[in-house]
């Protein structure tokens, strides 16, 4: 492509060290379609007769065929997808596809294509993430009477519903969608047109092609539209969020799964065994997902240290953004579509989950409450109660074991109701607040959820 400035073949070991084919052939479809869509700005602007044009389009359209069938020979010496394409056009056709490239540059042309495939999958993962937000609220449906112990420091703290701690990660799932798609915003913006940094004497209708190629917006100074990716780092951002928490549930449903726990039953479809000990079943969907977070993050600081010291405008360095991207949207929609599977077939355990959940310990912050609301304040209240936690672990007993006179012996504010609030039920039906576990908040939740998200259930 540069054969008249250069009168040297590009060495061997230099074609080897600076091809991107071996990655970015799966831009195809969108550069296909960003050509297709200049080639228009070409006819229109008498560069391209009808029948040249047409051409063109047969032509591109028959090579994207056969790259998708998988019979297109993709060439290393040609360097990456543009020039593969190009190429093979003008091969096959002649003079129209050497037009092809008129007014436009490989910097503004792989900025395109960046942009329309980080679109496309934008809305892959959004799908991805409302398909698991489905799941944990149909898992939470299936047993909305199980209450487990929530926990602090990974200490027993207080009872929840199980729904409820599942409905925490949809509010989690629904930010990442909400930032997705607020990042989508700005990857939805259209750079064609910028030239290599200067635009181009040639004076083409970028709104023709914005309309063709469904953008509502153009950028607007040529130099930022070729040499910037931070459109690129707020996705992956975005997706680091999403690998933290689906870390965070793979924890969660790592522990649940133990022996220790054995609040949950992951189905044998989504487990592996042991090569030496013959009664293992591990959770290897959610140790995988909680691996993977890893080299999502790593992606990030990848592209963010590639970006952070380039001059003005496009450096050579920018295409190393495209294999961090493309890792992190392949390993954020893996793990979004096998969590998703895994989830539908978990079921609680609840005679484990109940027997977990009827420490009495779990409810000495509603004695606190219970004293708070006989005029104690709550400090105090704390204090007494820690007291009586103490004087438990003394006789090595509970604190429904205590009696009455033990209660009033350390606050006389105690009366005989106060055993109503060492159930678990009391306790749950009196979380009445906006966002806490009742069972009437619990159940409008899943309902909520299941109607917004489209739950068959």
């Amino acid at each position: 492509m540069w054969k008249g400035r250069f009168k040297e073949q590009t060495a061997e070991l230099l074609q080897q060290y600076s091809e991107s084919i071996s990655f970015d052939w799966r831009l195809w479809r969108h550069d296909i379609e960003g050509s297709i869509a200049h080639s228009a700005a070409l006819e229109a602007a008498g560069l391209l007769s009808a029948d040249e044009r047409a051409s063109i389009v047969a032509g591109l359209r028959e090579i994207g065929g056969e790259i998708e069938r998988g019979d297109f020979q993709f060439k290393r010496e040609l360097e990456d997808i543009h020039m593969n394409i190009e190429s093979e056009l003008t091969r096959r056709i002649g003079d129209p596809g050497a037009k092809l490239h008129t007014a436009r540059s490989r910097n503004d042309q792989v900025a395109l294509d960046l942009r329309l495939y980080l679109r496309a999958e934008s809305d892959a993962i959004v799908e991805r993430l409302a398909a698991i937000q489905r799941e944990l609220v149909a898992l939470g449906s299936r047993h909305s009477e199980v209450i487990i112990p929530g926990y602090t420091h990974l200490q027993r703290a207080q009872p929840v519903y199980f729904a409820h701690h599942l409905l925490a990660y949809v509010e989690m799932f629904q930010r990442d969608v909400e930032r997705v798609v607020d990042c989508r915003k700005r990857i939805n913006v259209l750079p064609l047109g910028s030239g290599a940094i200067a635009g181009s004497t040639i004076l083409l209708d970028r709104e023709l092609v914005a309309q063709l190629l469904d953008f509502p917006a153009i950028t607007q100074n040529s130099m930022d539209a070729v040499s910037d990716r931070d459109f690129a780092v707020e996705l992956l951002s975005a997706l680091a969020l999403v690998a933290m928490h689906l870390s965070r549930l793979s924890e969660d449903v790592i522990l649940w799964a133990s022996s220790e726990f054995k609040f949950i039953t992951i189905s044998d479809a989504f487990t592996t065994g042991s090569s030496l000990m013959p009664q293992k079943k591990n959770p290897d969907v959610a140790e995988l997902t909680r691996g993977k977070a890893g080299r999502v993050y790593g992606n990030l600081v990848s592209l963010l240290t590639t970006l952070k010291g380039l001059p003005m405008t496009y450096n050579r360095d920018m295409q190393e953004d495209k294999e961090p991207v493309f890792d992190s949207i392949d390993t954020i929609k893996a793990a979004l579509a096998v969590f998703a599977a895994m989830l539908g077939g978990i079921r609680a355990n609840p005679e484990n989950c109940a027997a977990a959940v009827g420490d009495p310990n779990l409810l000495a912050t509603d004695l606190a409450d219970y004293l708070v609301n006989h005029g104690v304040p709550f400090r105090k209240a704390h204090e007494v109660i820690g007291k009586a936690v103490a004087l438990c672990a003394e006789r090595r007993c509970e604190l429904t074991e205590l009696s009455l006179a033990d209660y009033q012996a350390l606050s006389p504010a105690f009366e005989a109701d106060l055993f109503e609030m060492l159930t678990v039920e009391n306790s749950m039906a009196a979380r009445r607040a906006i966002g806490a576990p009742s069972p009437q908040n619990v159940a409008f939740q899943l309902n909520r959820w299941s109607s917004r998200l489209g739950n068959e259930n």
